[in-house]
């Protein structure tokens, strides 16, 4: 349905309401499908003060037949075929009234009406027949005929071009109304794929947690704010800082990246800042630092927990004022950069211990990203498994068999998706010639590794297990199959088992196979 106000509204139908009133003296109106009137205050600026219609609404009966003249055009219109070009009718009191149907897609929607005028090539007749059609509402004849020597006179060509002027506002209607049904189906296409989208940038998955993340990042990738990556090692933190940077404006600008921990605290101080010739030994001409690099783009610090108190006091001092101090130097350089910062550590808890300044806590915690762990997203990893096949595999299509796949489930993932992707590249090395990779190609770890959590009995996981620790194993491994088969059906999977339904209560709990963890 048609919003009748906003389109009101527009410039165009407002300026070419002014000409049709300059022109000639008429007003334009707007009615809906139903015949009823729009008033509002916007509309209401379109009108004219016709003198002949102002002196019958003064009557009872005649405003009531005004009222009815849309109403009358809508029959007028559906009389003729419903035509969707320009049509006039004659109101109640013989004056000629020009309108247009608006109709979107097929549907009508109401009129765009002007009048009432009387013709040039008949203005006699039809002014008798005004004063005929008026004389039963007590109207005296020298008021009637005053107000009809007040009434618009338009000519053929006049006519013709009032029409003209009306099909051209009702075709501005349709272009504004499909612009604005063209952006709102794109912004809910936006919004589903947004809902369903399964990759940010480099980003894979589509499970709830990933997908919350994609809407932060579509809010604050626009932003110059800092922010802060908090995650396990191996769980993207430089790819979510590499898509808020290439979704930002300043996507054409540097990205640079430095690791915090790479380097001593003078080296750092160097790498980041710069140095003048001869500030040490060795500096034999002037170095450029990163932040300089970046100017006008984005620097991404990894492992900023790991940044020396010095170190920090500089940070802050960027991120204050933006500038700093090259190295030997006593030049002050300023800059334009976006830190975006990322750390495994728990830079609250450093605070509170004093091992981190706090006021440079939160100049880089201005919005805080939390990335999950890989067990807490494992439906994205059959996802993942298919990228990275994609990625570093052969032309040919590889995939891994149910077995494999089951059993990478399974696994805790102590190093993420960085450690997925090495697995994958290892399997890929590993498969010679065949399309399937089956499980006996995992590293003995994922193969072995049975327990949430990575608590597997015996030492290190490489370590080949004792009987009694292979016999655990293979029980726990076996009661995860006949759950998995029987939907987690406890009776079906203790009788598939020949065990009680007790005994199966209890070795769940033993082996800590909980349902969600497992799912």
């Amino acid at each position: 349905m048609l919003d009748w106000s906003e389109l009101a509204g527009l410039r165009v139908i407002g300026r070419m309401a002014e000409m049709i009133n300059q022109r000639w003296n008429l007003g334009v109106g707007f009615a809906d499908e139903r015949g009823q009137l729009i008033d509002t205050p916007t509309i209401q600026r379109y009108a004219t003060d016709r003198p002949l219609c102002v002196l019958l609404r003064r009557t009872p009966e005649g405003r009531r037949r005004c009222d009815a003249v849309a109403q009358q055009m809508i029959e007028h219109h559906r009389a003729g075929g419903e035509k969707t070009g320009s049509a006039c009718m004659t109101c109640h009191a013989g004056l000629f009234e020009p309108y247009v149907p608006v109709r979107m897609d097929g549907q009508f929607e109401g009129l765009l009406l002007a009048g009432g005028f009387l013709r040039e090539e008949d203005r006699e007749a039809q002014s008798e027949e005004v004063l005929a059609r008026c004389a039963d509402l007590s109207i005296p004849k020298g008021d009637l005929r005053r107000a009809l020597e007040r009434t618009p006179v338009l000519s053929a060509e006049g006519e013709r071009m009032l029409q003209d002027l009306l099909e051209l506002v009702v075709n501005e209607i349709l272009i504004f109304r499909e612009e604005v049904t063209r952006k709102e189906r794109r912004l809910d296409r936006l919004t589903r794929e947004l809902a369903e989208r399964s990759e940010y940038g480099q980003l894979i998955g589509k499970s709830p947690a990933m997908r919350s993340l994609y809407r932060t990042l579509e809010k604050v990738a626009a932003s110059a704010s800092s922010v802060l990556i908090l995650g396990e090692n191996g769980t993207g933190k430089e790819l979510v800082a590499r898509a808020l940077h290439f979704h930002s404006d300043r996507k054409d600008k540097p990205f640079i990246v430095q690791n915090c921990s790479a380097f001593n605290d003078n080296l750092l101080d160097s790498e980041l800042f710069g140095h003048a010739r001869g500030a040490f030994t060795g500096a034999v001409g002037t170095k450029k630092g990163l932040f300089e690099v970046a100017d006008g783009g984005t620097f991404f610090l990894d492992e900023i927990g790991d940044m020396s108190p010095t170190l920090q006091v500089k940070l802050l001092r960027v991120l204050q004022e933006g500038t700093f101090i090259p190295v030997g130097s006593t030049q002050t350089r300023k800059v334009d950069v976006r830190i975006i910062a990322a750390t495994n550590r728990d830079l609250k808890s450093m605070v509170e211990q004093g091992l981190y300044r706090e006021d440079l806590y939160y100049r880089i915690n201005v919005v805080t990203l939390s990335l999950p762990p890989l067990r807490d997203r494992l439906e994205d990893l059959p996802m993942l498994v298919d990228h990275f096949l994609a990625r570093h595999g052969p032309e040919s299509k590889i995939r891994l068999s149910s077995g494999c796949l089951d059993r990478m489930m399974d696994f805790n993932w102590p190093g993420n998706v960085r450690e997925l992707e090495n697995e994958i590249e290892r399997l890929l090395v590993l498969q010679g010639d065949s399309e399937v990779i089956g499980e006996e190609f995992l590293s003995s770890r994922i193969r072995y590794e049975i327990y949430p959590g990575g608590a597997a009995p015996g030492g290190p996981r490489e370590q080949a297990p004792s009987l009694p620790e292979a016999v655990e194993r293979l029980e726990r491994t076996m009661i995860l199959d006949h759950l998995k088969r029987s939907r987690w059906n406890k009776t079906k999977a203790a009788d598939s088992l020949g065990i009680s339904r007790r005994n199966l209560i209890r070795k769940v709990q033993a082996f800590d196979l909980d349902r969600r963890k497992n799912r």
